[in-house]
């Protein structure tokens, strides 16, 4: 980790955590030498970190927590993290949206980012099953008034979960019933085995129902996603067209995502290539899915 006096807070509490997680485990005096910062401030930051779930603080220094599969933490818990990393990847996954689209945003704090960087697009049609998604659009529509061409928003209904997604029978039949050309896929977990899950088993059900009723797929989802394995899984990575995500992730995990999924894109990392959807010819003289991703930076 960078010595940097100036890193904001959450910056800092960023580079944390993926230290404990990447280490297993650090101490007090080393955070304090890698950050240049004082004791004081890396407590206070543990301690913010521990508010949320996410370590534990031990004697000395703090260790990740060790999750059930069953464990769904809350929307205002998953909000305060990796919130860097989610701008970069809503900045990118919005330029994949055409005006005039329709388009499916799952659950989730990325998701939900994505949903304030699409608010102007003009004549979108919006299916989701987030209560925090559709409540940013709607918020968009009534500041900016009558005569604005803002999207139509569906919402799909449902019972609601600890992450604010309308989930079960309700939401399932209304997305089967639907169809749309992108779907953008918040996730808790990803790895190559368990492909894409989550710890709620309605939450799984609704979001294959989106799978299939989407003409591609896109997940949106950080680095710290990638080896963590919910209860169900839901869609296997090669079901995936585009997976957005940020410049956290390691190399060997590009290379093994690029086995799999048609599509990767990097965001915040490089000169700054524009993301876009393949045509039907790049598709077509691309083969199958699965041959290789297409490794793109953002």
């Amino acid at each position: 980790m960078s010595e940097n006096q100036n890193l904001l807070a959450e910056q800092r509490r960023a580079l944390i955590l993926d230290e404990v997680r990447r280490r297993g485990g650090v101490r007090v005096n080393e955070l304090t030498r890698q950050l240049g910062v004082s004791d004081m401030t890396v407590r206070r930051d543990l301690d913010a970190l521990a508010r949320q779930g996410v370590l534990e603080k031990v004697h000395g220094g703090a260790v990740p927590v060790v999750e059930a599969s069953t464990h769904e933490p809350g929307f205002e818990a998953k909000s305060g993290l990796e919130l860097s990393a989610k701008e970069d990847i809503a900045r990118t996954a919005a330029a994949l949206v055409a005006p005039g689209s329709a388009i499916a945003l799952s659950g989730g704090t990325t998701t939900y980012a994505l949903a304030h960087r699409l608010v102007d697009v003009p004549e979108l049609t919006v299916v989701t099953n987030s209560v925090r998604v559709a409540d940013v659009f709607h918020t968009a529509q009534r500041l900016a008034g009558k005569g604005h061409s803002g999207a139509t928003v569906v919402l799909t209904g449902g019972v609601r979960t600890p992450s604010d997604s309308l989930v079960g029978p309700v939401a399932d039949q209304a997305i089967r019933a639907l169809h749309f050309d992108l779907l953008f896929l918040g996730v808790h977990g990803i790895s190559a085995e368990a492909g894409l899950s989550t710890p709620n088993l309605a939450e799984a059900e609704t979001n294959r129902n989106l799978v299939q009723s989407a003409r591609r797929v896109v997940v949106v989802a950080d680095h710290t996603k990638w080896g963590t394995v919910g209860l169900s899984s839901f869609a296997t990575l090669d079901q995936v067209d585009t997976w957005v995500t940020d410049a956290g992730l390691p190399g060997e995990v590009r290379t093994e995502i690029a086995e799999r999924v048609d599509r990767l894109v990097v965001a915040g990392e490089g000169a700054g290539v524009d993301a876009g959807e393949k045509s039907e010819d790049e598709r077509a003289s691309g083969g199958e899915r699965g041959g290789g991703a297409a490794l793109e930076e953002a």
